[in-house]
């Protein structure tokens, strides 16, 4: 488990993973914040789920450099591609990234609280 707060708008999520044999069993989330990051973290469960640790690191990597940048690949990153226009929104960045920061945290083994600031 990892737990992720946004102190500018404050999303704050904890995400929970079931990592068996190197791939994510199972993937869940609980937090309060604004719909951006809700649906994210809700998006990014389903997209994790069944994938290795390695796929699912190159899946946060394409999704951040998504959300910074609007750039992507629809073959690579399916239905994540709703959120290719937060890059014209800068604060709304973070929200979507948040979840994804406290489960890669969680994949890496860490247990402190990660931020986005």
């Amino acid at each position: 488990m990892a737990e992720g707060h946004n102190p500018l708008c404050g999303d704050q999520v904890k995400v929970y993973v079931l990592l068996e044999n190197d791939v994510v069993r199972d993937i869940s989330f609980e937090g309060s914040g604004c719909a951006i990051s809700k649906a994210s973290a809700s998006m990014m469960t389903a997209s994790l789920k069944g994938k290795t640790r390695a796929e699912a690191q190159k899946i946060f990597e394409k999704f951040h450099q998504m959300v910074k940048t609007g750039d992507f690949d629809s073959a690579t990153i399916g239905k994540l591609e709703v959120f290719a226009g937060v890059h014209k929104f800068p604060m709304r960045v973070k929200c979507a990234i948040l979840p994804w920061h406290a489960a890669l945290a969680t994949l890496e083994g860490k247990t402190e609280p990660v931020s986005t600031e």
